[in-house]
């Protein structure tokens, strides 16, 4: 038995059938228990994953009743008599004990972590290949027919902000490799999805202007200006400025050598900058070598 949470909650059965997780309720339990599978899920984070600091006083009683529905769920969908039970008891709470294969979002997490240790020892094919396999699993936005409280929602949150990790990585394994029209296409849907992530907008920048195509980075650059001015009143973080002053300063070498002289002055720098915080955008460099004895 598999179960699905990224995309629609659905359960797998062994032959392959695809089934829904229960009622809402029942299915809003269950997927807690699975977002933390292995582990235990005390009965006072249920309570406020389905109540929202509201619970009833038969909450308990009601969290027991979901617990005993979702067992059949569980009993329903091929599990052989007598092998231990998915859906345990435990001091204080509930698990679910399932291998981390058996659920998706503990295979992509695995995945990322992989991807992350190989590109610190610039094994970049492999990462690629195994960040492919995880975004490959990313079917949509997570439980996308499940009610979620605060509980889910925090758990959501920090698997996303691992999707955006795992995209980012990406982008610098290709960079290593040299697939550069990649990369570039992938980071203009990038900007476009994340157009506050400065560090997708500084690689495009960064690509754009390493392959030549000044005029298209330029661009790049004044969009991610006016998209960060208009929506937050910031100016772009010192390193992508720097890129700017970079590529102003780098006319094109059939350009006349007075326009070439003026190509650095024609434009005054911004007289503030401003960041959203984070690390610097990754990749201005294009391609920077690779040093694991300089990593994390």
């Amino acid at each position: 038995m598999r179960f699905r949470l990224i995309g629609p909650f659905e359960i797998v059965t062994d032959e392959g059938e695809v089934r829904q997780a229960g009622t809402p309720k029942v299915s809003q339990t269950l997927a807690l228990l699975l977002i933390r599978a292995n582990e235990i899920v005390t009965t006072e984070s249920l309570i406020r994953e389905l109540w929202q600091g509201a619970a009833p006083r038969s909450a308990l009683n009601t969290v027991q009743t979901y617990i005993h529905h979702a067992r059949k769920l569980l009993a329903q969908e091929g599990r052989p008599a007598g092998r231990d039970p998915l859906l345990t008891l435990r001091p204080g709470g509930y698990m679910m004990r399932v291998a981390p294969e058996a659920v998706d979002i503990k295979v992509f997490e695995r995945l990322v972590a992989q991807a992350r240790a190989d590109v610190r020892e610039c094994r970049h094919e492999s990462a690629e290949a195994a960040l492919g396999r995880a975004l490959d699993i990313w079917r949509g936005p997570l439980m996308v027919n499940v009610p979620t409280g605060d509980v889910l929602s925090s758990r959501i949150a920090r698997l996303e902000e691992i999707r955006v990790r795992a995209l980012e990585l990406r982008i610098e394994a290709w960079a290593a490799l040299g697939r550069q029209r990649d990369a570039i296409a992938e980071l203009r849907v990038l900007v476009h999805d994340y157009p506050l992530n400065e560090s997708f907008h500084g690689q495009l920048i960064a690509a754009l202007h390493q392959a030549g195509r000044r005029a298209e980075a330029l661009q790049a650059y004044r969009q991610m200006y006016r998209i960060l001015w208009d929506e937050l009143g910031l100016e772009p973080s010192g390193d992508i400025q720097r890129l700017h002053q970079e590529m102003l300063a780098t006319p094109p070498p059939s350009s006349p050598p007075a326009r070439r002289a003026a190509a650095g002055s024609s434009r005054r720098p911004p007289q503030r900058t401003a960041s959203l915080g984070g690390p610097p955008p990754a990749g201005l460099a294009w391609r920077r070598p690779c040093r694991p004895e300089l990593a994390p």
